[in-house]
């Protein structure tokens, strides 16, 4: 199954973010589950690196690593990034900078969109 979970929050501030992010890495372990993720709105914050959170708080950065490094694409919509000022940060690790066009593309090739 092609799941394509889509993010709109603030990395941090509400827990939106997170759990999607929750469920983008229980879903990652099911080797069933084809799976892809997209940022948008605030939730491209998520994205930028070096986050510095409380010992025992979730790191988004950290869990969308963990996600890459299971082989998941992950986009960050590059017209939200400019919008918040992140035309030159630099992203996790490869998270990499997507458009409207590649979001189109991969919600016609889900089978589910969740959003979040």
């Amino acid at each position: 199954m092609k799941i394509l979970i889509i993010l709109n929050e603030p990395a941090y501030g509400n827990e939106r973010t997170y759990n999607g992010m929750r469920l983008a890495v229980s879903l990652a372990k099911d080797d069933g589950i084809d799976l892809r993720v997209f940022l948008m709105g605030d939730a491209v914050t998520a994205a930028r690196t070096a986050q510095k959170t409380p010992d025992g708080y979730y790191n988004l950065e950290r869990m969308l690593k963990g996600l890459v490094h299971r082989g998941i694409a992950v986009g960050a919509c590059g017209t939200c990034m400019d919008a918040r000022g992140m035309v030159d940060d630099p992203l996790a690790e490869p998270v990499r900078r997507g458009t409207l066009a590649e979001l189109t593309e991969w919600t016609i090739w889900a089978d589910k969109v969740v959003t979040f």
